[in-house]
């Protein structure tokens, strides 16, 4: 019986893979550096089909026990057509037919996504999401990523390209955003802004997050102050999506969300006082529940959905 799934996790940086069993759990995990690989689709593709059968082997099965592979993808990717439309951060990668190339090669059924809509997946059917009809996961780090959870459904816009909370416009004359626009709420809250305010805070360039994260356990006002400030800027770029959306929870991944102790109340607050009443009062903040695995266990859920 076909119960396990291969999932693959794309980034910039690292590619993590595992074997994923029947309950979502992962029995193997693997991973390897994307740079040596990244300078043709080729060489890419056929690291993931090695590492793929690698990891099938070292879980102690057979192709006959897989039901398929899953991959996120950090960019614009085609779920229903199978075409990873853009990756920003790995070169060359524009209308790659992802899943027919790698499906001939692994003979198995492949299926691709957005990273987030993944992510978002794994905490939806096991995590911090588990049994909420309607809820927004969002990832802070370098960008801003999101995707919702609408009814019970992951949603995917016309184009399969609905999430992209990081380039909302919280100001028509904001700073200039890595899209092209202006005022994006990742200009604001993206790592690169927030080191930027890090080191206007506390007057000295260099700052980081986990710097900051270590003054203000210790009570630094200055970095108490660079949280709040934080806080409120994230807070401010979810109002418009809790007024529209009404959704009953708001997930929170990513670096910058192990500081939940400066950072979730404040947001929560923020959110509150500008939000209609109604749905000001009517969601609650969540901390996502799976780290490292979660693009793997989103693959699986990936997966097992696209074959019901």
């Amino acid at each position: 019986m076909k119960q396990y799934v291969v999932g693959v996790d794309v980034g910039g940086t690292n590619i993590k893979l595992g074997v994923v069993g029947p309950w979502g759990q992962v029995i193997v995990r693997n991973s390897f550096a994307t740079k040596p690989f990244a300078s043709t689709q080729i060489k890419l593709i056929t690291a993931l089909s090695r590492e793929i059968d690698a990891s099938i082997i070292a879980a102690g099965l057979t192709k006959k026990q897989i039901a398929g592979v899953g991959i996120g993808l950090p960019g614009l990717v085609d779920f229903e057509k199978g075409i990873v439309r853009f990756l920003p951060n790995i070169p060359g990668w524009q209308s790659v037919h992802l899943k027919s190339i790698l499906q001939k090669i692994v003979k198995l059924p492949v299926f691709v996504d957005n990273d987030v809509k993944i992510i978002t997946l794994a905490e939806s059917k096991f995590g911090a999401g588990k049994g909420v009809r309607n809820l927004i996961c969002m990832t802070l780090g370098t960008g801003v990523g999101a995707a919702l959870i609408l009814n019970g459904q992951l949603y995917r816009g016309e184009d399969n390209a609905a999430g992209e909370l990081g380039h909302m416009p919280l100001n028509e004359h904001g700073p200039k955003c890595n899209c092209g626009g202006f005022g994006c709420f990742e200009a604001y809250v993206g790592n690169r802004a927030l080191y930027a305010l890090a080191s206007q805070v506390m007057g000295r360039p260099g700052m980081t997050i986990e710097a900051m994260y270590a003054l203000a356990q210790k009570g630094n006002k200055k970095a108490l102050s660079f949280w709040k400030m934080a806080a409120e800027h994230i807070g401010n770029g979810l109002v418009g999506i809790v007024n529209l959306l009404n959704p009953r929870l708001i997930i929170i991944g990513g670096g910058i969300s192990h500081n939940e102790k400066f950072l979730f109340k404040t947001i929560t607050d923020t959110i509150r006082l500008r939000a209609m009443s109604l749905q000001g009062s009517a969601f609650k903040i969540k901390r996502a529940q799976f780290k490292d695995d979660a693009g793997i266990i989103g693959a699986y859920v990936l997966v097992t959905n696209a074959q019901k």
